[in-house]
C-alpha cells in the first residue's frame, strides 16, 4: 500500500468548497481560550463541510498567527461569525431554527453513541472553555446535552479533540439519514 501524495488528493478549490452543500451544522465556541484550538476547529469544520463557526466571548478570531498555524487556510473557506455572548448566539440560532446541543458532562446528558440526529433538523453544537466547559446558562438553554463517553481517570478531553470526535460522529449519522 502506497501513501498518496498531496497532489493526488481530491482537494476542492476555495470556490468549489464554497459552492458545495454544507452539513446543516454550526459549531459554537463558548469562550475558548486557545487560538490553536480555534484554528483546529476551523480545520475540522472545513474537513466535514460544516455550515459555519460562531466564535463567542473571549474566543480568538482570525486573523491571528496561532489560529492560522493550525487552521491551514480553513479560515478562508469556513464561514464564521463573532458574537459577544454565547447566549446571544444561542438565542439567534434558536430563532433561526437550530436545535442547540451542548457538549458537556451533565445530569441527564445523552451519551454521544446514543445521540440520534433527526433528518431535516439543523443543529448548533456548543463546545466550552478549556477549564470551565460550557456555561451553565447555555446548558440550561440547550435542547439536549450530549456527553462523550470516557472511561479513564481524567474525564476531560482537549476541545479540539472533542470537536473532532463529535463532528465525525454526528456528520456520519446525519449522512446516513439524509
Amino acid at each position: 500500500m502506497r501513501k498518496l501524495l498531496n497532489e493526488e488528493l481530491p482537494r476542492l478549490t476555495e470556490e468549489e468548497f464554497k459552492a458545495q452543500p454544507k452539513m446543516p451544522l454550526v459549531l459554537v465556541l463558548d469562550n475558548v481560550r486557545s487560538h490553536l484550538n480555534v484554528g483546529s476547529v476551523f480545520r475540522t469544520a472545513d474537513a466535514f463541510l460544516i455550515e459555519g463557526v460562531y466564535l463567542c466571548g473571549i474566543t480568538g478570531q482570525p486573523p491571528h498567527r496561532d489560529i492560522h498555524k493550525t487552521a491551514l487556510g480553513a479560515t478562508e473557506t469556513v464561514v464564521w461569525k463573532y458574537v459577544y455572548s454565547t447566549m446571544e448566539a444561542v438565542t439567534e440560532l434558536k430563532m433561526n431554527g437550530y436545535r442547540i446541543v451542548s457538549i458537556e458532562q451533565a445530569e441527564g446528558s445523552v451519551m454521544l453513541n446514543e445521540f440520534k440526529p433527526v433528518a431535516g433538523e439543523r443543529y448548533a453544537i456548543v463546545f466550552g472553555n478549556e477549564v470551565e466547559g460550557v456555561a451553565q446558562e447555555v446548558v440550561n438553554a440547550s435542547d439536549v446535552v450530549v456527553e462523550i463517553p470516557q472511561y479513564g481517570t481524567k474525564h476531560s478531553l482537549n476541545i479540539a479533540v472533542s470537536v473532532g470526535i463529535v463532528v465525525w460522529d454526528v456528520t456520519g449519522k446525519m449522512r446516513a439519514i439524509s
